[in-house]
């Protein structure tokens, strides 16, 4: 993509977390994101950056055993009974804090965050014996693509260390109007589609000045209402760097409105 930096040595992933029930029935989706776990290994330790957790400045989760956090509410009971008991790591949290400060950045650190539905889903689905660490990284929503491509850019030199860079998003993500369509029936609108095929078509092209304009394209006002779900996908493209591939995974519509796409960059 089109980054200043070299490309990441370990792949850096874009996945779906889709709507929590993606835990209970992970499809098609969960299959595609279950098989890249061997292309892998075992990382030493993972950096999850997750729209659910949305800070004023990028904050580095230090919590040694961070909780799994059930932030939704009216769905399955099931889902409130699952838990990711992945160990944190406090080391790799610390060096995510150097690498964003080396870069210009304002960092915070939080001793306690746990796991939002954003990391623990998706982290569950490819890693489900919880037994690499995992350092959750918040998102600015506030601060638009430009500074979560920075945020990228500034932990690709991480990848060096065996660490595993998951962003964690959805290409589209629109709760209105999937909350309408469940009372209402009906088809997928057809900008879920046709903005996942917007997206698809720049991350091919490693057009990232283009995909950073979203907002220029006629679809991205209902895609995303608001930013924070995808910009986990300019963070991904930050720290793969600029010689990166991106491909897409899996390409699919969930629920209607949510497009699970994923993108891996090797």
């Amino acid at each position: 993509m089109t980054t200043n930096h070299r490309p990441a040595l370990h792949p850096v992933l874009f996945v779906p977390h889709g709507s929590p029930m993606f835990a209970l029935n992970p499809g098609a989706a969960g299959a595609a994101m279950s098989a890249l776990v061997p292309q892998l290994g075992t990382p030493r330790a993972i950096v999850v950056i997750s729209p659910h957790w949305e800070t004023a400045v990028p904050t580095v989760g230090f919590a040694r055993q961070p909780e799994t956090i059930h932030d939704f509410g009216g769905f399955d009971p099931r889902l409130y009974n699952m838990q990711y008991p992945a160990q944190g790591s406090p080391e790799v949290a610390a060096q995510v804090v150097s690498a964003l400060q080396n870069a210009g950045l304002p960092v915070a650190q939080d001793a306690h965050r746990g796991l939002d539905h954003g990391a623990w889903i998706p982290l569950r689905q490819m890693f489900p014996l919880a037994n690499v660490p995992v350092v959750p990284v918040s998102v600015q929503s506030h601060l638009g693509p430009a500074h979560a491509l920075r945020v990228g850019q500034a932990l690709s030199s991480l990848a060096d260390q065996g660490v595993l860079l998951i962003a964690s998003g959805n290409i589209t993500h629109n709760l209105r109007d999937l909350m309408v369509l469940r009372r209402q029936g009906g088809r997928a609108p057809d900008y879920v589609q046709e903005f996942a095929d917007w997206v698809h078509r720049h991350m091919v092209a490693h057009d990232t000045s283009g995909l950073m304009a979203y907002r220029s394209e006629a679809a991205s006002e209902r895609a995303h209402p608001t930013d924070e779900h995808l910009l986990p996908l300019f963070s991904a493209i930050g720290a793969a760097g600029q010689k990166a591939q991106a491909s897409a995974f899996f390409r699919g519509i969930s629920d209607d409105v949510i497009a699970m796409d994923g993108y891996t960059f090797h």
